[in-house]
C-alpha cells in the first residue's frame, strides 16, 4: 500500500528534461489565447488596446510563476498546484484546488476544440468544401450586448467538429508519452514559424487605420475604455495557463530542482513577446469590432489577399491549436493522477499502461468530458468559468508558498522567490506571493461584476453551470473522496506502523 499523494506501484517514469518542459509550457501556452480569444477580448471589450491587456495578464502570471517555480522545487511531484495545495492544507483545501484545476482544464480543452474546428471550417473552406453549420456550431448560441454582457439562447446545432477535436487528443495520448511528445514537439516548431510568418507578412499589409483610437471610448460596462482593457485581461489570463502544466510534469522530469523553473518561466516570457506581437498585427490588419469570431487569425490572412500565406498560416493554427490540445490534456491527466492516488478519483485516472507508459483510461474520458462541453457551450460563457478558476487557483497556490514557508523556513528548495519578505507573527510574507494574491483578485474582479450584471439581467446560464459545478463537487468530496482518503490514510498508517516493527 501506497502513502496516499505519494508514487503508485503503477509510477511514471522520469524522461523529461528542461527543453521537453520548454516545449510542452510553450505547446500549452501558444493555443487558444492567441488563436481564438485575442480576437473576442479586442472586438468585445479593448479594442486594440488589447496588447495591454496580454501585459496585464502576462505581468500577473509572472508573478503566480515564479511562486509555482519555487514550489515545484521544494515538492517535485506530479498534481501541480493540487499537490501543493494538499500537502500544504490538506484533504479539503486540497480537494477544492484540485476540482477547480479540473474544471480549468476541461473547459480550456472544450475552448481550443472549438478554436480547432473554427480555423478546421475556415481552411477547408478555402478549397470549397463547406461544413455546414448544425455540425460546426455549439448547441448555446451567445449574443453580446453593450453595456449588459453575453445573451444566451438554444440553437439547432453541435458543434461534432469541436468535439471530434477533443477525443483526437486524447486518443494520442493514450498510445504512449513517447508519441505524444514526438507529435507535440513537432506541431510546436510549426506553430511558432507559422506565428512569426503572420507577423512579420502581415506588418507590410496593416492599415493604421485600425489602431485608432488606441483605446476605443467606454460605450457602458466593461465595453471598451480602461474597463475593458480590465475585462479583456481578466478574460485572457487563462491563456497563460499552459505554464503550470509544467509542474505537472515534474514527477517525469530527471531534474525537477532545475528544470521545472527554466520551463516555467522560459515558456512564459517566449508566449508573452508572441502574443503582443500578433495581436498588434491582428488588430492593424482587421478592425477590431470585427474580430470577435472564433479564428480572427484566419480572418486576418485572407485580408492580406495571399491565398498561399493565408493557407499555410491556417495550416499552422491548425498545427498550434493540436498541439495545446495535446499538452493540456497531459496536464489535465497529471492531476487527475495525484487526485486518484490520494484517493480522491476512480482508480481509472491512475491506471498506467503497462508497455506505453500512458494513462490511457485518464486520457479518454476526459478527452469524452472536453468534447461534450465544446459541442454544447460557446466560447463566451467558456471563457468566464476558466477565468474565474484559474485566478482562484493561482491565489491559492501563492497563499500555499506563503504557508510553506512560514513552517518549514529552513528548507529551502534550490528555486527561490526573489524580492524577499517580511515576517510578521510568524508568518512569512514574500513579496512576489502577496503581488501574486492582489493581481489574482483584481484579474476576478472584472469577471465578478460582469457575472452578477449578467444576473440582474436575467442571464443566469454562467452563474448556474458554476453553482452546479460546485454542488458536484462537493457531493464528490462528501460521498466518495473524503472516506476513501481516509481509508488509505489510516492503511498506509497501518502499514508505516507494522514495518517499525
Amino acid at each position: 500500500m501506497t502513502q496516499p499523494g505519494s508514487q503508485s506501484s503503477e509510477s511514471l517514469r522520469p524522461t523529461l528534461g528542461w527543453a521537453g518542459l520548454l516545449v510542452l509550457g510553450v505547446a500549452n501556452i501558444l493555443g487558444a489565447g492567441v488563436f481564438v480569444m485575442t480576437g473576442t477580448a479586442a472586438a468585445s471589450f479593448a479594442g486594440p488596446a488589447v496588447t495591454i491587456s496580454f501585459l496585464l495578464a502576462g505581468f500577473a502570471c509572472l508573478l503566480v510563476g515564479l511562486c509555482y517555480a519555487e514550489l515545484a522545487s521544494r515538492l517535485p511531484e506530479s498534481g501541480s498546484s493540487y499537490t501543493y495545495c494538499r500537502r500544504t492544507f490538506g484533504a479539503l483545501p486540497g480537494w477544492v484546488l484540485g476540482w477547480l484545476l479540473f474544471l480549468e482544464y476541461s473547459i480550456a480543452a472544450s475552448m481550443l476544440g472549438l478554436g480547432f474546428g473554427g480555423y478546421l471550417v475556415s481552411f477547408l473552406g478555402g478549397f470549397g468544401i463547406h461544413v455546414p453549420a448544425s455540425v460546426s456550431t455549439s448547441l448555446v448560441t451567445a449574443t453580446l450586448v453593450d453595456g449588459v454582457g453575453f445573451q444566451f439562447g438554444i440553437g439547432n446545432s453541435v458543434n461534432l467538429v469541436a468535439a471530434a477535436a477533443c477525443l483526437g487528443a486524447g486518443i494520442i495520448l493514450a498510445l504512449g508519452i513517447s508519441r505524444s511528445a514526438l507529435v507535440n514537439s513537432i506541431l510546436v516548431v510549426i506553430k511558432v514559424l507559422v506565428l512569426v510568418g503572420f507577423v512579420l507578412a502581415g506588418a507590410h499589409a496593416v492599415d493604421p487605420g485600425n489602431w485608432q483610437p488606441y483605446i476605443p471610448a467606454n460605450e457602458g460596462g466593461f465595453t471598451y475604455g480602461w474597463e475593458g482593457i480590465a475585462r479583456a485581461a481578466s478574460l485572457l489570463f487563462f491563456a497563460f495557463l499552459g505554464f503550470e502544466t509544467v509542474s505537472t510534469a515534474a514527477a517525469e522530469t530527471r531534474n525537477p530542482h532545475r528544470d521545472v523553473p527554466v520551463g516555467i518561466l522560459g515558456s512564459l516570457s517566449i508566449c508573452a513577446l508572441l502574443y503582443v506581437m500578433v495581436a498588434t498585427v491582428l488588430t492593424g490588419l482587421v478592425p477590431f469590432r470585427e474580430l470577435g469570431v472564433a479564428d480572427p487569425i484566419a480572418l486576418a490572412v485572407d485580408r492580406i489577399g495571399w491565398p498561399a500565406i493565408a493557407t499555410l498560416i491556417k495550416v499552422g493554427a491548425l498545427a498550434g491549436l493540436g498541439s495545446v490540445l495535446l499538452a493540456n490534456a497531459f496536464g489535465h491527466s497529471r492531476v487527475c493522477y495525484a487526485m486518484s492516488n490520494d484517493g480522491f478519483l476512480p482508480k481509472l485516472f491512475s491506471h498506467v499502461h503497462p508497455t506505453r507508459n500512458s494513462l490511457w483510461k485518464a486520457n479518454l474520458t476526459l478527452a469524452s468530458l472536453a468534447g461534450l462541453g465544446a459541442a454544447l457551450l460557446p466560447i463566451s460563457v467558456l471563457a468566464d468559468m476558466i477565468s474565474l478558476g484559474v485566478a482562484l487557483t493561482f491565489a491559492m497556490v501563492a497563499i500555499a508558498l506563503i504557508e510553506l514557508r512560514s513552517k518549514e523556513p529552513e528548507k529551502a528548495g534550490r528555486f527561490q522567490v526573489p524580492l524577499g519578505g517580511v515576517w510578521i507573527n510568524g508568518i512569512w510574507f514574500g513579496t512576489v506571493p502577496v503581488l501574486a494574491i492582489l493581481v489574482s483578485f483584481l484579474m476576478t474582479l472584472p469577471v465578478l461584476l460582469d457575472l452578477v450584471g449578467q444576473i440582474r439581467h436575467g442571464e443566469l446560464l454562467p452563474a448556474c453551470l458554476l453553482l452546479t459545478y460546485m454542488a458536484i463537487g462537493l457531493a464528490i468530496y462528501l460521498f466518495y473522496g473524503k472516506p476513501r482518503s481516509r481509508r488509505l490514510q489510516t492503511a498506509a498508517t497501518a502499514e508505516l506502523s507494522g514495518s517499525l516493527h
